[in-house]
């Protein structure tokens, strides 16, 4: 198996301080590292990583194949540009408010990410791209904890935490946002369609809790589930355990 090009990789993520690197010989390259970038961005925003490949980026571009692979080694090496790429996009705001506030904002931009870009989901490379945009992300999900209480590795930790959370709530909005759109109807339609088999499979009485619970539910979310409040509820009681930590702790003997 071919080792994937990560010196180059390096330089393409920290291109606008080291400068772009040079490409391979050939004619004069029509377009930048960067269009290539945003050219690959746009193709996984429409078809998603599992349809994703340099062909279309070339498309796009009106490029042959094979000139794509002077601007970027090849696919992995491209998506993790697009990833550095997309993290930057948006200003990170300054942390205000109390420590609760600032883990709840962290979340919430994470959230918003997947989001915009879904295809950040369907990322199977565990090692993470070292770009500057990836490096800033780090430390302002870290400066929303500093100066609370906790140390270096419980820092880590938590920014862990909160981001495996985050992704799986937005995991399972996306899919439910993508299966109403294939479908082309809604939960609530799906449910008119399928309550009168429903009904007789389930008499009333069969499943006490469930029936009772599942009413509720469903009276209240006009759906089979709602992804925002699911990720609400469950940032909150992730955020509780976070605080409780700081709580059980002994308070430090007075300075003599």
């Amino acid at each position: 198996m071919e080792k994937p090009d990560v010196d180059r990789t390096l330089e393409l993520l920290w291109r606008h301080k080291l400068g772009t690197p040079q490409g391979t010989r050939g004619p004069k390259q029509r377009v930048s590292v960067d269009e290539v970038i945003r050219a690959g961005i746009a193709v996984a925003d429409e078809e998603g990583l599992p349809a994703f490949a340099m062909r279309k980026v070339a498309d796009r571009l009106g490029l042959k194949l094979m000139s794509v692979y002077t601007y970027v080694p090849g696919r992995s090496e491209l998506i993790g540009l697009m990833v550095d790429e997309v993290i930057g996009e948006i200003p990170y705001p300054a942390h205000t408010g109390p420590l609760r506030q600032r883990m709840a904002g962290v979340a919430r931009r994470m959230w918003d990410d997947y989001h915009r870009h879904p295809w950040l989901l369907q990322i199977d490379n565990i090692r993470p791209w070292i770009g500057p945009n990836g490096c800033d992300l780090y430390e302002w999900q870290l400066a929303a904890l500093e100066g609370a209480g906790f140390d270096d590795l419980e820092m880590d930790q938590i920014v862990t935490l909160i981001s495996g959370f985050t992704a799986g709530a937005a995991r399972t909005s996306i899919a439910a946002r993508s299966t109403a759109e294939r479908s082309g109807i809604s939960d609530a339609e799906w449910w008119a369609v399928n309550a009168p088999i429903l009904e007789r499979v389930m008499p009333p009485g069969a499943y006490p809790l469930g029936g009772r619970v599942g009413t509720a539910a469903g009276q209240e979310y006009n759906a089979v589930i709602d992804p925002d409040r699911s990720f609400r509820f469950g940032l909150d009681r992730l955020l509780d355990g976070v605080e409780l930590m700081l709580r059980d702790r002994p308070t430090p003997p007075a300075a003599t």
